[in-house]
């Protein structure tokens, strides 16, 4: 399949409707409809040496937490646009809202698809998503190589995603610019971050190098799940 890079414009509808329902689902922690930083299940040195535990800190407590904040205030401002029934306002502040809310998402379910090694961490996919893999691309290893490719090619900033599309109810990869999310046909699988802060402090610009030691400490038991649900 080939790769598509997906602009903000297609992340417009994505959080307008962010209720606690919709977030459990996503499996994010949601305190009266207000987002929270979930908790990491590893140590920020836990995943060395793919990843940093500098890298991880920052990551998590830093940039993950500055989404959490900034959606949370940009949605309290559409909540007081909308009680004074200010459109114009409303309309302003929705590409902020789905910025910050698409970087809340995605990195919730980043930290999920990575685990330290022993621990799930770089073993390769099972089941139904490795035979589906193994249907698409030919095996693991041709899939890793589609995605380095993807992950390589994405410019400025964004992701590369392992996507199920609900429609086929096959896999592919696809690449999203900033932090649009993966909504609509397609459910997220697995994700990589190919932002600059994911990897810079460690690997500066040798980012392929980055792309590759990360497969490292990909958790596919995560993967195997959500395409299980998926389905």
């Amino acid at each position: 399949m080939s790769t598509t890079l997906l602009r903000s414009s297609t992340a417009r509808t994505t959080l307008r409707a962010f209720t606690p329902k919709s977030a459990r689902l996503a499996g994010l922690s949601i305190t009266r409809s207000k987002v929270t930083l979930p908790d990491l299940p590893y140590d920020y040195a836990a995943l060395e040496p793919a990843i940093s535990g500098q890298i991880m800190e920052l990551h998590h407590s830093k940039h993950h937490q500055t989404y959490v904040t900034s959606y949370n205030t940009f949605s309290e401002q559409l909540a007081a646009a909308t009680a004074k029934s200010d459109i114009t306002a409303a309309i302003a502040l929705q590409p902020m809202i789905n910025f910050h809310g698409g970087g809340h998402v995605n990195h919730s379910l980043f930290w999920e698809n990575l685990a330290p090694k022993g621990r799930g961490g770089g073993e390769p996919p099972k089941g139904a998503l490795a035979a589906e893999i193994d249907k698409t691309y030919g095996g693991y290893a041709a899939l890793k190589g589609v995605m380095e490719k993807a992950l390589a090619g994405v410019q400025g900033s964004g992701w590369a995603w392992l996507v199920r599309d609900t429609v086929t109810g096959g896999v592919g990869v696809r690449t999203y610019a900033n932090q649009d999310p993966v909504v609509g046909q397609f459910k997220p699988l697995l994700g990589i971050d190919a932002w600059e802060h994911a990897y810079y402090l460690q690997y500066q610009n040798r980012k392929v190098e980055y792309f590759k030691a990360i497969w490292d400490v990909v958790n596919w038991a995560a993967a195997e799940k959500r395409f299980e649900q998926s389905g």
